[in-house]
């Protein structure tokens, strides 16, 4: 009698996020400042300058996601880095 090894792991080939009928699972983007309005997407703001938004800090060169209205707020004020 041979014994058979059955597999436990899959190939990269039967893996559930490489079959084309999986739909691609996106993460939302974390929001900060005020809330979005409906049916509303996030803008993505470069900050210029140090800010401090609901007792986080953010640094010169951070990356973050705010309604479109704070986004042009920020603008206004000198917080967005220029591009």
């Amino acid at each position: 009698m041979n014994p058979t090894s059955k597999r436990s792991t899959s190939t990269p080939e039967e893996a559930p996020e490489n079959r084309p009928d999986t739909p691609a699972q996106t993460t939302p983007a974390v929001v900060v400042g005020p809330a979005l309005r409906v049916d509303e997407s996030p803008a993505q703001v470069t900050l210029s300058q140090h800010l401090r938004i609901d007792g986080a800090d953010y640094t010169p060169g951070d990356t973050i996601h705010v309604s479109n209205d704070y986004a042009r707020r920020l603008r206004d004020n000198g917080y967005v880095r220029r591009t």
